[in-house]
């Protein structure tokens, strides 16, 4: 990613309050809903190769929708504890995702269990965040793209990382239709 980029993005979370960027995470989610809720098992379950599309690496461009809602439950609980932990001035410890490459990937056969686990896993992020105070000039720790980020930083990569993966989630029913 372009140091250009990196620097458009983390302007856009200095810019972005904690309560536009939850806004955006709880708008987001809904459109999640409306594209996830009518899937039956099969529809699910079907891979589906995507072009290539930003924030999506090449090794997650052939994914189910369950598979993609694996993978952003297992982000979306690692970056509610880090919010957490951060928010609350102590250091995240025995987070889910050591390995940002390998620990993030989903398992070989999600099944339907895994639109539950995305909404309960996004609005579980949305509680915790709207019980602290302050996200602002906590405590900080290292993105593997964008570098050190408070606990604001995180809630807004929280709301990035939500919206790299719908069109995503879009290319695939598109292609399931096809």
């Amino acid at each position: 990613m372009s140091f250009l980029i990196k620097g458009l993005i983390r302007l856009r979370f200095l810019l972005t309050s904690k309560e536009k960027a939850y806004d955006r995470i709880h708008s987001v989610l809904s459109v999640y809903k409306d594209l996830i809720i009518r899937l039956n098992g099969d529809e699910g379950r079907r891979c589906y190769r995507v072009p290539a599309m930003r924030g999506v690496d090449e090794d997650m461009r052939e994914w189910s929708i369950y598979m993609i809602l694996e993978h952003n439950v297992i982000v979306n609980r690692t970056m509610t504890a880090i919010v957490d932990s951060l928010a609350r001035n102590e250091e995240p410890l025995n987070l889910p995702v050591k390995d940002s490459k390998k620990d993030v990937m989903p398992s070989g056969n999600p099944g339907p269990e895994q639109i539950e686990a995305f909404v309960a896993s996004v609005e579980d992020h949305l509680r915790v965040v709207k019980q602290l105070k302050r996200l602002r000039g906590t405590l900080r720790k290292r993105h593997p793209i964008f570098g050190m980020l408070d606990a604001h930083g995180w809630h807004c990569m929280f709301c990035l990382h939500l919206e790299v993966h719908l069109p995503q989630i879009e290319s695939v029913l598109d292609g399931l239709k096809n």
